[in-house]
């Protein structure tokens, strides 16, 4: 007979539900409001409530991209994500020749749909570690340097939420189509 789950357990557990939803509300709001701090090489000590916002929820929603990747790693999930750290490359052939002939890629197992959600893993990783880096660093030569990246890579990430949003519409669409 297993054991109960504790409390701490069940709170993780529910957490870990929800860590889509926070960063679906944290990653609209930072790009949402983006164009709206100026943040060089430091943050101001007068800063605006959009750069500060924009950099503490930062710093958690980069916290909650390590633990999202996390979890979808753990159990073995890394190897529908990340096929190719294996050396897999079965499913995704299946599913480029399958685009060819006019087939929607299936979602899930270690095919098209899932390379790409892993890659937005690990971009949405790099929006948060540089932005940490770039925080960390502040008022030091390397700040801007930092900053660029995380430029780079929150456009990047802004890309692939695009991307996936396509995705997911052609999941719904291979499942009413069946």
């Amino acid at each position: 007979m297993s054991k109960p789950a504790s409390a701490i357990t069940k709170l993780f557990a529910k957490l870990n539900e929800l860590q889509h939803l926070f960063i679906i509300i944290l990653s609209a709001y930072l790009i949402i409001t983006s164009g709206w701090i100026l943040i060089g090489r430091s943050l101001r000590t007068s800063a605006s409530f959009w750069d500060l916002t924009h950099v503490y929820l930062g710093l958690i929603t980069a916290i909650i991209s390590f633990t999202f990747l996390l979890s979808n790693s753990l159990k073995g999930r890394w190897r529908q994500y990340f096929p190719w750290l294996r050396g897999d490359f079965s499913q995704i052939k299946k599913d480029i020749v399958g685009i060819y002939k006019g087939k929607i890629p299936i979602a899930g197992g270690s095919g098209l749909f899932s390379w790409i959600e892993g890659l937005g893993m690990l971009v949405f990783v790099g929006v948060g570690f540089t932005g940490v880096l770039w925080y960390c660093l502040q008022g030091t030569p390397d700040a801007l340097l930092w900053r660029g990246y995380h430029i780079f890579l929150a456009k990047s990430f802004i890309g692939f939420i695009a991307l996936h949003i396509v995705l997911a519409g052609l999941h719904l669409l291979d499942f009413i189509r069946d």
